[in-house]
């Protein structure tokens, strides 16, 4: 069992102010796997100064030098390749492919692709009399989730280097390992001391304590609604920036021309992968009536495909719930479907056969559902389907933009005037035409309650980035 009681702090690990700890449960065996600090407010004034301190140098390094130090960064990220994927699939219960695959790629990418943005990147435009400046927002607080513990973890951190912003991190308390590998990472890549600090802990602590620190001047935070909106009151005290990725109920809109085994594939795989796990999940699947029992049909044909199971086994599609809390969660939402009156066709309430230690969750999907239901409206952050139909393409974008969500939508059709019609209609963040590979140069966010700000790309760096208008240039 590890113990990780130390903070990373002006460039040296060091013991916690406080004394208290938290464990750390591999969700999959139920078992203990690690401690690490429950940080404290007071070492949250540490990781600021630090960062202060840091960032009138840090901030004036050129635009060559920051290309350099991700550069260096993703190459050493690579040579933890074995430790990111193991610790992964620990600490989320994340199969060792998908760990592989989806969690290791995805925070690599990160750094390689700002590295690639930042060559292009202007930090300085002229207008007439005008030099307009973009400058580094200052000490930015990173706050990010157990879902993707490097995908969330790297975009934030990439974004704030390329700009010249110094960091204070704290990650989840559910799944802090594969932050304390990037720490080192970090270490061996040469990062100046103070220009990256990670605190441990709860959100109650280390949390709080980020959101309304008077000298940090900027907090980018995903995670949950509730949270999200106790960020903005807490930085709301010192008027300081907030970015905000939070939650989602996404639609993916079946249209009638498109295979229906093609389509059922895609609504399956999105909706399981991760566990369910995941804010741009496409939880609630629109098919027109006349092909409602075509797309049923091929649907349970393509179900025994996602298997939940033992993380290391390969076969395996996906794992555990992240923790019991969860589990329970999700257990409660697949009650309320069935007590509200949707029509059960896989799954249900319990764990799968043969897997009662772990939080492990049935693949359940749910038809006949309202769109007004529990199901259909509030995220639940698991393996669950729910199947709305409509009768006219109208109505299938009158209930894609019927939730106070809006950070994705998916549309699959053969026609592109009206793909992209759906498209264009769908009020969220991101769209999805029929399943494409991952852009990670497109900004990433939502409308409505799923967030406020872009990640990603350029659009990333422009959000730890204040505008300076110096009026009078010759």
């Amino acid at each position: 069992m590890r113990s990780d009681l130390l903070h990373f702090i002006d460039g040296e690990w060091v013991k916690s102010t406080g004394a208290d700890s938290i464990e750390v449960l591999n969700p999959a065996t139920e078992e203990v796997i690690g401690t690490i600090s429950n940080g404290t407010k007071e070492d949250v004034d540490l990781a600021v100064k630090a960062a202060r301190k840091a960032f009138p140098t840090f901030s004036q390094t050129t635009k060559e030098e920051r290309i350099a130090l991700l550069t260096r960064i993703a190459d050493e990220y690579e040579k933890r390749k074995d430790d990111f994927v193991e610790m992964i699939t620990q600490e989320l219960g994340a199969p060792i492919i998908m760990s592989e695959k989806v969690h290791y790629n995805m925070g690599l990418a990160h750094f390689r692709q700002v590295a690639k943005e930042l060559e292009t990147f202007e930090f300085t435009e002229k207008r007439g009399p005008t030099l307009i400046r973009k400058e580094a927002i200052g000490v930015s607080g990173l706050i990010t989730p157990w879902n993707f513990p490097t995908n969330q973890t790297s975009t934030k951190l990439a974004s704030a280097f390329a700009a010249g912003s110094t960091v204070v991190l704290k990650p989840s308390e559910l799944t802090p390992y594969a932050a304390l590998i990037l720490t080192e990472v970090f270490e061996a890549a040469g990062v100046p001391k103070g220009v990256f600090n990670l605190v441990n802990g709860s959100g109650e602590t280390v949390g709080d304590a980020i959101s309304s620190h008077p000298d940090i001047d900027f907090v980018s935070f995903t995670g949950s609604g509730a949270v999200g909106q106790k960020i903005s009151e807490n930085a709301a005290k010192t008027i300081k920036r907030v970015a905000l990725e939070l939650g989602g109920k996404s639609p993916l809109i079946v249209l009638d021309d498109y295979d229906m085994k093609k389509a059922a594939k895609i609504a399956a795989g999105n909706v399981f992968a991760n566990s369910g796990q995941v804010c741009t999940a496409a939880t609630r699947t629109l098919v027109s009536k006349a092909k409602h029992d075509e797309f049923i049909e091929a649907l349970k044909g393509v179900l025994p495909r996602f298997s939940v199971g033992n993380p290391r086994d390969e076969k395996t599609f996906y794992g555990p719930l992240v923790a019991e809390k969860q589990y329970d969660r999700v257990q409660d939402y697949i009650q309320k479907g069935l007590d509200e009156g949707a029509e059960l066709i896989a799954g249900g309430t319990g764990k799968p056969e043969g897997l009662e230690t772990g939080y492990y969750v049935k693949p359940t999907v749910f038809t006949n559902v309202k769109n007004d239901m529990t199901i259909a409206q509030e995220e639940i952050f698991g393996p669950v389907m729910s199947i709305i139909t409509y009768d006219t393409l109208e109505e299938a974008i009158e209930i894609a933009n019927d939730t106070i969500y809006g950070l994705a939508g998916y549309v699959v059709g053969e026609d592109e005037e009206t793909v992209q019609k759906v498209a264009s209609s769908i009020r969220a963040g991101r769209i999805s035409i029929n399943n494409p590979p991952s852009d990670f140069s497109a900004p990433f966010g939502g409308y409505k309650q799923s967030g406020v700000g872009r990640e990603w790309g350029e659009y990333g760096i422009e959000e730890y980035l204040e505008i300076k208008a110096v009026v009078g240039v010759s």
